[in-house]
């Protein structure tokens, strides 16, 4: 038999990681390996258990989520440990959250307000190396988007490290070209592309395959 996909389930309401749990338990190549009710719990179980992936509320007590990703993957590097794929969950689908989900390493973004969610299939999808994104925001971006690609390479070369999470600052070093520059290419992206918010671009990008995901 294959090995299960070991997981942690992040949450600071006991009743909502029973619910969690209980909706895997049907699903035999998944296993809850433990539960954490606050960031800093989840750090420290993250280092001692090394789960596969991590299902991560965004709102929680003595660390946020956002920290707590950035602390367990830059943990794993130091340590020279495979990193979990890390799996935001959250009640908010403001793009500034989705934004920084991501720019912190996360995997994936999912609604917990999603009457469909399928959270068995988002653990399989974000072990196995994929990106997964809320269909909410997916569809979002896609209706914002609906003019096509268009982009020059220097354009995709930029969307790219955009999506990486960089600043303008940060992709007008690495490129060697001013921050001026760089903001013209970034309002260009986002005109062809009819996008005006950068959460909403990095989605539809990851969906429609303009970058490539490590």
């Amino acid at each position: 038999m294959p090995e299960k996909i070991t997981v942690l389930l992040v949450d600071d309401h006991a009743l909502v990681r029973r619910g969690f749990r209980s909706m895997l338990e049907d699903h035999k190549d998944i296993t809850v390996v433990g539960e954490a009710g606050d960031g800093e719990e989840a750090v420290r179980l993250a280092r001692q258990l090394r789960p596969q992936v991590i299902v991560m509320d965004c709102a929680l007590p003595r660390m946020s989520g956002l920290a707590a990703t950035r602390q367990i993957l830059d943990n794993s590097a130091g340590n020279g440990f495979a990193p979990p794929a890390l799996l935001m969950l959250s009640m908010h689908s403001e793009d500034t959250l989705v934004q920084q989900a991501l720019a912190a390493g996360a995997r994936g973004y999912i609604l917990k307000s999603a009457m469909d969610l399928d959270l068995a299939t988002a653990i399989r999808r974000v072990a196995a190396g994929e990106r997964v994104l809320d269909e909410q925001l997916a569809r979002q971006s896609t209706l914002r988007g609906e003019r096509g690609p268009g982009l020059t390479a220097r354009e995709l070369q930029i969307l790219q490290l955009i999506v990486d999470g960089k600043s303008n600052k940060e992709i007008a070093d690495q490129l060697e070209l001013s921050a001026n520059t760089v903001a013209v290419h970034r309002a260009n992206i986002m005109d062809t592309l009819g996008i005006h918010k950068t959460a909403e671009l990095v989605v539809y990008a990851i969906r429609n395959g303009l970058v490539n995901i490590p």
